[in-house]
């Protein structure tokens, strides 16, 4: 049930088949402006370019491999040995596949399923169980939990940043609760900005084209002193409607503006401190007259890095987030969340290498309900308590590790629930790393699970299990990761994960329905990914991944035909980056996404292309996306599916 997408099939009375390009006239004249007459002519009459900046730097493969990634085990660790399915987006590699949303940018990882569902809603998840409210993926961005305790997921709609400061993205298929806590079921995307001190100086972009009809960002950052650096933003963009079936606009165009700074201030070489925040409002379309939906938040979080050594530290990170969303005659929500982290990593002897944390939580939830639903109480403070311990054990050093780690949690609704870990890896060479793990992870019930009623008053026709308690997952991994030569690197996975407890739909009576715990599943699969280095100026990376899933019900009161998300069974990515004369560049991203089962969403192939031209400070780029067909498909219920069409925008960039 999409309970939270609040839009309707039908177009707006005498709406017209459109397509027709509806650019922000300023902007694009600014842009085509610039394509004809760059601002010094002689700059565009000379192959003369400043060096790039350390943040468009084309990685090497064996420079990925070395990247350090903290989100397996809290601590940095070459990508080539971690014991985890992980991939890495990079911030270079995001801004030469022309994406322009973060979840687009997550299409790059194709241990991802990624699918969007119309011009601001997307279903996001990994190995399974995919949906518009998709709960078993935990996704952070600089430490920030992104979540709602309505339905334990994300809404994708209000996540958002300037992607020029993306460092990278972190994205584990695979059990991450360990770690990370209740929800790190299925995979943990974390996202992370840059430093105050790599983003110096003055950052402009701007552009517009067909869906993505006007956009615009800003970023400066400068030096208060030589230890203590910042920087501000800004952004907006406008995006048309999605498209029916028939051709007619969705009515639920898109627009929002977002703001935000970041201070580094190192005392201390042992010191560091981070203060940064984000403001953000904007509105989605609905057809009628009820209005538009509107969304508006903002956060702060403070951050305090302490270094003994290479080997120990401890971060206390803290931050408050609120956000507001009002679906005109569905539903209204208020909701305030504090949160307090604590870890602390240090080694224990010549062979262990302890990391272990504490965590507090508090969310104040307050929804406004309407006739069509409710959630009761309107009113709910919530608390959770979490610890967590892992020990990283050399049981041959430099060659074999073990790992074992548990967490700790307890929370209003459940109880205590416990979340245990073991993970080998084996070091065969320094070119080759074999891992295995197994893990338990559990999702914590929402307000969508124990307090949701359809309609808003009584008789309730759905509401929610007053005794709905945790799902729970035992996952078995098997891993493997060479660089059989300078140029290539592969990485390649494979699971088996066994869920009880799973939400289903029961019925207690004819046409009335209550939310328990009664379906069990199966879901194995595998994961491949490849990076090669075809030449100094030719990159090449690519995925795949295959699923499996099997669902049965436990009790004869549960629905048969209720199916937790729906996902690929094959699907497919393939990103080209390449570096032409006369400083051109020539980018290519496709993807290939199988059918989805129930309800049937048709099998597609598209790709999309980014030509850029660089200058001395300034970067022109022309993008196009979907380009294969007019429109397709990506998720949804035929009675109300929406499409996606191609696109094509205009992008100047200028760096000084």
């Amino acid at each position: 049930m999409k309970i939270f997408n609040a839009q309707f099939s039908g177009a707006r009375p005498g709406c017209q088949l459109r397509r027709h390009w509806r650019p922000r006239p300023l902007v694009l004249m600014a842009f085509f402006f610039s394509l004809l007459c760059p601002p010094n002519l002689s700059l565009a009459q000379t192959n003369e370019t400043l060096p790039p900046p350390s943040e468009l730097k084309k990685l090497s493969v064996e420079e990925l491999m070395d990247i350090e990634v903290t989100s397996v085990s809290k601590r940095p660790e070459k990508l080539s040995e971690t014991a985890s399915a992980i991939q890495v987006i990079t911030g270079e590699q995001i801004r030469r596949s022309g994406a322009s949303s973060l979840p687009e940018a997550l299409r790059l990882a194709g241990n991802l399923e990624v699918a969007q569902v119309d011009s601001s809603q997307w279903a996001i998840s990994s190995r399974g169980f995919n949906n518009t409210t998709a709960n078993k993926m935990l996704v952070l961005i600089d430490g920030r939990t992104v979540y709602t305790p309505l339905y334990a997921g994300v809404f994708w709609d209000v996540q958002d940043t300037l992607l020029e400061d993306i460092d990278r993205i972190e994205v584990i298929s695979g059990p991450g609760a360990t770690l990370w806590g209740a929800n790190a079921v299925n995979g943990v995307i974390n996202i992370t900005t840059k430093s105050a001190k790599d983003t110096q100086g003055l950052f402009l972009e701007g552009g517009g084209g067909t869906e993505l009809r006007d956009f615009g960002g800003f970023r400066y950052g400068g030096q208060v002193t030589t230890n203590l650096s910042y920087r501000v933003y800004g952004k907006y963009f406008d995006r048309d409607s999605a498209v029916l079936p028939n051709g007619h606009e969705a009515t639920n165009d898109w627009r929002m503006g977002q703001g935000g700074f970041r201070l580094d201030w190192e005392p201390a070489p042992v010191n560091l401190l981070t203060l940064q925040g984000d403001i953000y409002g904007g509105q989605t379309d609905l057809p009628g007259t009820n209005g538009d939906t509107d969304v508006n938040g903002g956060n702060v979080i403070g951050r305090w890095t302490h270094t003994f050594s290479d080997e120990s530290d401890f971060k206390l990170q803290m931050y408050y987030d609120r956000t507001h969303r009002n679906i005109p005659a569905t539903f209204s929500e208020n909701l305030d969340t504090y949160d307090v982290d604590f870890q602390h990593r240090f080694p224990l002897g010549e062979r262990n290498n302890i990391v272990w944390g504490l965590g507090y939580r508090l969310t104040e939830d307050n929804v406004g309900n309407s006739k069509a639903l409710a959630f009761l109480p309107p009113h709910l403070v919530q608390q959770t308590f979490s610890g967590f311990v892992q020990d990283e054990i050399a049981l041959v050093p430099d060659r074999l590790n073990l790992t074992l780690g548990t967490k700790l949690e307890h929370n209003d609704y459940s109880g205590f629930e416990y979340e245990p870990s073991a993970r080998l890896a084996w070091l065969v060479t320094p070119q080759q790393t074999a891992w295995t793990a197994v893990s338990r992870a559990v999702r914590t019930p929402s307000r969508i699970d124990r307090d949701f009623y359809v309609p808003g008053t009584s008789p309730y026709l759905l509401a929610g299990g007053t005794n709905f308690d945790s799902e729970k997952l035992i996952a078995y991994e098997l891993g493997y990761r060479i660089q059989p030569a300078e140029k290539i690197s592969i990485a390649v996975s494979a699971y088996y994960n066994y869920y009880d407890d799973l939400r289903s739909l029961d019925a207690t009576s004819p046409g009335h329905f209550i939310l328990a715990n009664h379906f069990r599943g199966d879901v194995w699969g595998g994961e491949l990914s490849v990076n090669y280095q075809a030449t100094g100026w030719w990159q090449l990376r690519g995925g795949y991944s295959y699923i499996n899933k099997y669902l049965w019900p436990t009790s004869s009161s549960a629905t048969p035909s209720v199916r937790e998300g729906n996902d690929p069974q094959n699907q497919a990515s393939i990103q080209s980056i390449m570096d032409l004369p006369a400083q051109f560049q020539f980018d290519v991203t496709a993807r290939y996404v199988d059918t989805l089962p129930s309800p049937n969403v048709p099998s597609y192939f598209t790709f999309d292309v980014r030509i850029a031209k660089q200058f001395k400070h300034l970067e022109l780029a022309i993008v196009g996306q979907n380009l294969l067909q007019d429109r397709h498909p990506e998720f949804g219920a035929a009675a109300s599916r929406q499409e996606i069409p191609r696109s094509v925008y205009g992008k100047v960039t200028w760096r000084f």
